[in-house]
């Protein structure tokens, strides 16, 4: 082989490598988006559960193969920040005006981007000010009566994030009732206004819903509020059923 074929192979081989590893690194990018982000920022009633929440959604992190990061500040809210995250998990927030307009235009433009977001239970006691925020999320808090024990009926019983959960469901809670609800939504579990007292809905009440919303998928659970809940398996197999929906 003479000199000029000899360096040609050599650059040819540096350059293979080169291209090699940049595509390598290039696949390795949407494993970091596998990870998700607790929101969990309080200005009005906080939750004692949101300790054991986020523990929950730790170990359900670490068995089902992705990144479980948690904040309560306003300034993870840049769309630099967020592009990182597969879902955001807004983890019983309280408070209103809490967003300035940036951190409100960067979780718009998440959701643009085929974002996902989970919510839970205080996630619709939240933002009261910024109608995008209720429609997103797919309703506002109104009021609740005390934890009782109430009957859930499964809407939904084909669909998956519904899987494995009895017909009916009989959980102990707070029920909310919703002064506002995005008709746009997907019911997939309404309690029975007859099984407790407080239900101020005509019996038409929805506690669990997902859908589209402008590029992003939503799930909403108004159960959560205990912290027995977080080691109920049926509470936790429908919460991660919720979460894997939304991060496909």
């Amino acid at each position: 082989m003479n000199k000029a074929r000899l360096n040609f192979s050599l650059l040819l081989f540096l350059f293979s490598a080169i291209l090699f590893h940049s595509c390598k690194s290039r696949a390795t990018v949407p494993l970091k988006k596998q990870g998700v982000l607790i929101f969990s920022l309080t200005k009005g009633y906080h939750h004692a559960s949101i300790a054991n929440g986020i523990e929950a959604f730790q170990k359900m992190g670490s068995e089902n193969g992705f990144q479980v990061d948690t904040t309560a500040d306003v300034r993870a809210f840049t769309s630099e920040n967020l592009k990182k995250y597969k879902a955001l998990i807004f983890l019983s927030p309280t408070g209103t005006s809490v967003f300035n307009d940036d951190q409100k235009q960067a979780l718009k433009y998440y959701v643009n981007q085929g974002g996902g977001i989970l919510g839970i239970h205080a996630a619709t006691d939240f933002c009261y000010e910024w109608e995008w925020y209720g429609q997103m999320m797919g309703a506002f808090f109104l009021k609740h009566p005390k934890i009782q024990e109430a009957k859930l009926n499964i809407t939904m019983p084909e669909h998956k994030i519904n899987s494995g959960l009895p017909q009916p469901w009989v959980h102990t809670d707070e029920w909310y009732n919703f002064k506002y609800v995005n008709p746009s939504i997907h019911v997939l579990i309404k309690i029975d206004e007859t099984s407790y007292t407080g239900g101020s809905m005509n019996n038409n009440h929805p506690i669990s819903w997902f859908h589209e919303f402008e590029g992003g998928k939503i799930f909403y659970t108004a159960l959560g509020h205990t912290k027995e809940c977080y080691t109920d398996p049926l509470f936790l197999k429908h919460v991660l059923a919720g979460l894997k929906w939304v991060m496909q």
